[in-house]
């Protein structure tokens, strides 16, 4: 991203000093970095105060070995991690991802934009992330049990229901949180709100596993509305094929647009005739229950086309697809400039990020610079994590909520969240402007609460 004054190059250029080897990190805080600085204009106090500099270095950095034994005896060493981020307006809140991909730079790059986003809902939440280069794909269930529960035997230590509350990300789903939770359960001797994402029939929230596609959806419809247009019987791509993807597609369908791409790590389907409910389910059950690949839509379903990843290209063949809307579900930077332009020239017009930073800085140039609707990850999929917040509230009331009262809260969240992007971006002239307005929503609450309590 273009840097916009020699402020923002000198304090980029110091965090990558002291940051060296962490490009997702330094990323992450390149997009945000020039949001603020009419923001700093206007409160010096927080420039003297060193707010962005004390923001920008997480409160804790936890690192672990994780020592397993898999099926036949040998025994695995992975590592663990823990990034409480910033607990300024309530305790750490972000998702564990277990995936060969993990390391520090990673978590440091989703916790920083963890904190953004969990002040974005509304909710009383800080940010954090964590995970371990563990790979769960290919291991049994009994290998899952033994990492998860040595990992947690260090974890607990650093985690509780007031203190630091994880949840899934990639690569943990109900199978990893139930082990972790009843690995910290056995430990502690309390049954407590101290992960979210649990199942219903033991302290889990509905609308949970739907809500970050959900959200997405729905922030994408209110884009729409505030333009006096609608999602209906827009053609719309979505990448991925796990949770957040399914139900992006989920929601799309009750919204009346027309789904037409799913994929996963070996490439994707183009269905013309739109993925309806009969087919979603199948992919449901593909991938949920059987584990298997994308490619078998397009084997069951002749209306689509299956296109496998091609290493030698500079970019992803599925943002080519003609589209009115787009929704990046997949994983960080699988949308380049090349991809941006090639999804402008098909007639995409909006843009909304279920993923985390799916879009690299070039891309988000271009989007912005075409005029297209971008809402950036950090907005956009911010549901998943409002809907943890309230499974931490249920927990905290021993209550349940039924499945219709927690989507009208989310859907009201998203509502919110959306219209003060908008103010935000108004009220420090960047109109109409989601990213800066984002940035700038979520630096407010938490500068503002990083002043109250003084220099700690």
């Amino acid at each position: 991203m273009t840097h916009e004054s020699a402020w923002v190059t000198e304090f980029m250029q110091m965090v990558e000093a002291s940051t060296p080897g962490e490009p997702a990190f330094h990323q992450a805080v390149g997009e945000v970095v020039p949001s603020l600085e009419p923001v700093l204009e206007k409160h010096p106090d927080w420039r003297e105060g060193r707010i962005l500099e004390r923001l920008v270095e997480p409160e804790r950095v936890i690192s672990f070995r994780v020592p397993w034994t898999d099926d036949s005896g040998r025994v695995q060493v992975n590592r663990g991690y823990r990034v409480e981020f910033n607990s300024a307006i309530g305790p750490y809140k972000g998702g564990l991802r277990f995936h060969p991909t993990v390391d520090l730079g990673v978590l440091k790059f989703l916790g920083f934009e963890q904190v953004f986003k969990n002040a974005l809902t509304g909710q009383p939440i800080g940010g954090g992330k964590g995970g371990s280069n563990f790979d769960p794909k290919g291991r049994s269930d009994l290998e899952v049990m033994r990492f998860c529960q040595s990992f947690m035997t260090e974890l607990f230590r650093h985690i509780g229901p007031d203190t630091d509350v994880p949840a899934g990300d990639i690569g943990v789903g109900g199978r990893e949180i139930g082990f972790l939770f009843g690995q910290y359960k056995r430990i502690t001797n309390t049954f407590t709100g101290v992960l979210t994402g649990r199942a219903i029939e033991w302290g889990g929230s509905l609308i949970r596993p739907e809500a970050t596609g959900y959200g997405a959806v729905y922030f994408a419809a209110e884009m729409e509305a505030a333009k006096g247009g609608s999602l209906e019987g827009k053609r719309c791509l979505v990448s991925g094929s796990g949770n957040v993807a399914q139900f992006a597609v989920e929601k799309l369908l009750d919204l009346g647009a027309v789904p037409v791409t799913l994929s996963d790590s070996g490439g994707f389907i183009h269905d013309p005739d739109g993925i309806d409910r009969d087919k979603l389910a199948f992919v449901q059950d593909l991938k949920n229950v059987r584990r298997g690949r994308i490619h078998e839509y397009a084997e069951k379903h002749p209306s689509a086309t299956y296109t496998a990843v091609d290493r030698g290209l500079d970019h992803n063949p599925l943002w080519s697809t003609p589209s009115d809307a787009a929704f990046p579900c997949a994983t960080q930077n699988e949308m380049n400039g090349t991809d941006a332009t090639n999804l402008v020239a098909g007639g995409c017009r909006l843009v909304s990020e279920g993923a985390n930073m799916p879009v690299t800085p070039e891309g988000q140039d271009i989007l912005q610079e075409k005029g297209v609707l971008y809402a950036p990850g950090k907005a956009a999929n911010a549901g998943g994590v409002a809907v943890s917040a309230l499974e931490m509230a249920q927990a905290s009331s021993r209550t349940f909520w039924t499945r219709e009262e927690v989507d009208r809260r989310l859907h009201g969240i998203m509502k919110d969240i959306h219209r003060n992007c908008l103010e935000a971006a108004e009220a420090y002239g960047r109109p109409g402007n989601y990213m800066d307005g984002a940035n700038i929503a979520g630096f407010l609450k938490v500068a503002k609460a990083m002043q109250d309590q003084g220099v700690v």
